[in-house]
């Protein structure tokens, strides 16, 4: 099984929560982040004055998915969170030894 995060653009997560659910992923967790990489913050002009801000509002998206489906899932969020400009994001793959599900106490791929 791998973790896949992704740290995307907020306006592109309703369009990857859906393109990945019509694929059969469901569980996903959502949380708001600000950063920076290469960007490195942008310069906005508020009634007449120029401001930088160094941290931009991300959204990072985690799922957990079979090894199979890994390559489908970061075609899809990169299909649909690339805008072709700088601060479209990362994604990160790093491998999960195992899951569990409380409720059911169901643990490895029968958990996802």
């Amino acid at each position: 099984m791998k973790k896949i995060e992704a740290i995307i653009r907020p306006g592109k997560l309703d369009n990857v929560k859906d393109a990945l659910g019509s694929n059969g992923v469901n569980g996903l967790t959502v949380t708001q982040v600000i950063g920076c990489g290469k960007q490195k913050g942008n310069t906005q002009v508020y009634r007449g004055v120029e401001y930088t801000i160094h941290l931009i509002p991300k959204v990072k998206i985690e799922v957990v998915v079979r090894d199979t489906d890994v390559d489908k899932v970061i075609e899809i969020i990169t299909k649909i969170a690339r805008t072709g400009e700088i601060g479209d994001g990362k994604i990160f793959v790093s491998s999960v030894e195992n899951v569990y599900t409380i409720r059911t106490g169901a643990s490895g791929d029968n958990a996802l």
